[in-house]
């Protein structure tokens, strides 16, 4: 087996815990080690690292607008944004390399398991693609990430077509309106929903997603990201 990240074998030691966990194993060691796991002290809401465990900057902001008050309760991010993790999420998304999912599946599964499973979610909902963005890219990528929870799988969004978000200025994102649309909002009603999605930057796109479903009749709605920007 050939690590997906670096392409080189995966060395494995002749154990039999090795042995259970080869078919599982999908980058090696030194690669995966390079990438920042979130520890340690973080903002309650958003899951951005910091020295104390008090709002962020950002969050605050968010919570003193009357039209954002309490629409995300909380978001949790598995990874910091390094080098590497630009590296390989710019090959996962933009260079069509969907296999590069299954590196993370284990740590955003136990990240679930860890901070989020208890509060009984009713349901995922990864955040959608446009339908051009879609057809452009392949896949979803939040979708993929979604796959790996045991969680019904809600497709309650629709997303218009903007440019893309890594082309817009912090301002431009925050500003950002009707991104996301609700067809049928009785499949979300009293619903307790998680969304997924590959990265947290401003908190934009998590947040006009959660208030589409918060003022369609969703209970709560808390997000999982693979990485906070």
């Amino acid at each position: 087996m050939n690590c997906l990240i670096c392409h080189e074998e995966i060395a494995q030691k002749a154990t039999w815990t090795s042995l259970l966990l080869q078919a599982d194993k999908v980058s090696c060691d030194q690669c995966f080690q390079t990438f920042k796991q979130i520890t340690g002290s973080t903002c309650p809401c958003c899951n951005r690292p910091q020295e104390t465990m008090e709002l962020c900057s950002d969050c605050t902001r968010w919570e003193n607008d009357p039209q954002w008050k309490n629409i995300l309760a909380k978001n949790i991010s598995v990874f910091e944004y390094n080098d590497v993790m630009k590296d390989v999420l710019s090959t996962f998304k933009f260079r069509g390399d969907a296999a590069l999912v299954n590196v993370f599946k284990q740590t955003f599964v136990f990240s679930y398991k860890n901070h989020l499973s208890s509060q009984q979610f009713d349901a995922v909902l990864p955040i959608p693609l446009s339908n051009e963005r879609l057809h452009e890219r392949g896949f979803n990528q939040a979708k993929l990430l979604a796959n790996f929870l045991p969680l019904p799988q809600l497709d309650a969004l629709q997303r218009t077509h903007h440019e893309k978000q890594s082309k817009k200025s912090r301002h431009e994102r925050l500003q950002a309106a009707h991104v996301f649309s609700v067809d049928n909002p009785s499949i979300i009603e009293n619903k307790r929903i998680l969304l997924v999605d590959d990265i947290y930057t401003t908190g934009s796109t998590i947040r006009h997603a959660a208030k589409q479903l918060i003022q369609n009749g969703a209970a709560h709605v808390s997000s999982l990201t693979l990485i906070r920007s």
